[in-house]
């Protein structure tokens, strides 16, 4: 028997803290509620949303006046394989129930988030990408073959091979085709709990993109920090850190450093203060001119210098301090991420940081990443760069920042690039079937067809965008 009823809505919120919605809610703890949930949302004439961990940006995880089936306790590692580093897992498993369960045997996840807290589930929903883009892909590169559950009541198995069409479609298809039921993926080997990591300044835009694409062949990891807020010459300047797995036998102490105990991220700042906290100390800091100081702290105390990071450090900096989005305030922030070609993303991301600037409206944080193209239906990447940017909302701006991003994705579109439906929540219909394309479009609406032939699988962010197409 099911516990569902339908009389109390519970707000709410992305990642950010800037959205929020009231909505039904249902945690099940087994995989064999799921059609029953179905039927008798479909009996209430509730849309239905899916949600993991909730860590997307914008409105992917929510449903106002629907129902959403929150999947974290179906969260069962169901087979283990060390010999040959094939796992399966229900969606609920997160990024850090996987790493420590492989870890150990000398494996790790091929593609993670820049938070162990997101589910497989979410992952493959929205098809993460990671610090290493341009050599591994996303994380739907590197699965075998998932289980899911169709609105229909009926159980698909898919595999690049095996009803590979709905296999590229699911994978980044926003949760709107089916339930994962179980995930089957392939890790990526290492020898060491241990990364060799290069950091070094660079001085501009510029030079951020050239290092990203001169390490792409030699560092198996390469991310960027942009400040925002300074002009001039230096406009885009940053810190990189690329990184490389230590080769077998380069690490004398590599049985010690496998394990979970020695990766996890201190609890406290310098020994003494608890991260917990941190989020307090940073919120004063948290405007133009605290974030300015700040950046050019970060900047002149940079310096070039080659050492040893584990992999949850190097990986997970969104974890290093608990709770650090609500430095942003009450109204929480927004993220806007936009995907170039090597030869569009340095004029348009210098376009916009200056027209950021000059409307008092400049990000917080910048990072930039290199990337390459992939097969999947709803794809954000190209052979080309991101850049993604954080913005604080506040109760003056929130108008005026919404219509400074909407002048971003125009210049975005205009030069060919593409965006990521897990961080953006300004994008409009008209952006999504520029980048897209008709025919795209057209084949996600025969398989929602196909799939939900009720449409039963809707969320805020599926309305926002596809509704009216």
């Amino acid at each position: 028997m099911i516990d569902l009823t339908f009389k109390d809505l519970q707000r709410l919120e992305n990642f950010g803290h800037s959205l929020s919605a009231p909505s039904y809610y249902y945690q099940p703890v087994e995989i064999d509620l799921l059609p029953n949930i179905l039927r008798l949302a479909r009996e209430n004439n509730l849309k239905v949303t899916l949600r993991g961990a909730g860590r997307s940006y914008n409105d992917a995880a929510l449903n106002g006046g629907g129902l959403v089936l929150d999947l974290q306790r179906l969260n069962n590692i169901l087979e283990w394989q060390p010999e040959t580093g094939i796992i399966r897992c229900q969606p609920g498993v997160t990024i850090q129930q996987l790493w420590q369960r492989v870890l150990p045997d000398g494996w790790w996840p091929p593609v993670v988030s820049g938070t162990m807290t997101t589910t497989l589930g979410g992952c493959l929903a929205m098809n993460i990408h990671g610090k290493n883009n341009y050599r591994a892909g996303t994380i739907g590169d590197h699965v075998q073959e998932f289980s899911a559950l169709l609105t229909t009541g009926a159980e698909v198995t898919c595999s690049p091979t095996h009803n590979g069409d709905l296999f590229r479609a699911m994978i980044g298809g926003l949760g709107m085709l089916g339930i994962f039921i179980s995930i089957t993926l392939k890790m990526k080997k290492v020898y060491s709990g241990l990364l060799q990591v290069e950091a070094c300044n660079v001085p501009s835009l510029a030079a951020q993109l050239d290092f990203l694409d001169s390490h792409k062949d030699s560092a198996e990891y390469v991310v960027g920090w942009v400040d925002c807020l300074v002009r001039g010459a230096g406009l885009g300047r940053g810190q990189m850190h690329a990184a490389s797995d230590l080769p077998e036998g380069a690490d004398p102490q590599a049985a010690q450093n496998l394990q979970v105990a020695f990766q996890m991220l201190p609890k406290h700042f310098f020994g003494v203060v608890p991260k917990s906290t941190l989020h307090y100390f940073m919120a004063p800091f948290m405007n133009n001119v605290g974030v300015k100081l700040v950046n050019t702290a970060k900047y002149l105390v940079g310096r070039h210098k080659t050492y040893r990071q584990t992999h949850a450090a190097y990986h997970f900096l969104m974890d290093y301090i608990p709770d650090w989005e609500f430095s942003y305030g009450k109204r929480g922030l927004i993220q806007h991420q936009s995907f170039l070609t090597r030869e569009n993303a340095l004029p348009v991301w210098t376009e916009m940081l200056r027209i950021a600037q000059k409307r008092h409206l400049p990000s917080y944080l910048g990072v930039s990443k290199r990337h390459r193209p992939d097969d999947f239906l709803l794809s954000h990447a190209l052979d080309g760069f991101s850049l993604a940017m954080d913005f604080k909302v506040t109760r003056s701006n929130a108008a005026s920042l919404t219509s400074l991003l909407q002048d971003f994705d125009r210049l975005v579109l205009q030069a060919g690039g593409r965006f990521y439906f897990a961080k953006n929540s300004e994008t409009m219909p008209e952006s999504a079937l520029k980048f897209l394309g008709q025919e795209t479009i057209s084949k996600f609406q025969a398989m929602k067809k196909r799939c939900d032939p009720d449409g039963l699988l809707e969320s805020d962010l599926y309305r926002r965008v596809f509704g009216s197409l």
